[in-house]
């Protein structure tokens, strides 16, 4: 799944989370936008370069790979505290967003690798 895809159903289910909570306008306007396409290239990026790396066992892989990513993603949400103030919750706001997106690729990549070596084996 690319990044094009990836921001734009975390965009709408972000839209639809507000207005199911009666919140017509996002109230941090565009830097929101901004903030959450940085944040989802954080973690493209990293999950692109863990399925280059030949490292064994998979579960290793992705914890090279989530481990300084997600440290990078708290030191952005640091960084743009110096622009507006965060929310209380904001670093475990962004640590249950970004570890269930790693999740979800992880998963949805181990499934493609598994089928793709049964394919292989088969021919």
């Amino acid at each position: 799944m690319g990044y094009s895809a990836i921001y734009t159903i975390t965009t709408l289910l972000n839209s639809v989370l507000y207005l199911i909570n009666g919140i017509y306008e996002d109230p941090s306007g565009n830097w929101h936008e901004l903030d959450r396409a940085i944040i989802i290239l954080i973690g493209v990026v990293a999950f692109e370069l863990c399925t280059k790396l030949t490292v064994r066992p998979l579960i290793l892989k992705y914890i090279i790979a989530y481990v300084p990513s997600q440290l990078l993603a708290f030191v952005y949400i640091w960084f743009s505290g110096f622009r507006e103030e965060l929310a209380e919750t904001a670093y475990k706001d962004i640590w249950i967003c970004f570890t269930s997106l790693f999740i979800l690729l992880s998963i949805t990549s181990t499934i493609i690798n598994i089928y793709k070596d049964k394919k292989s084996k088969i021919f």
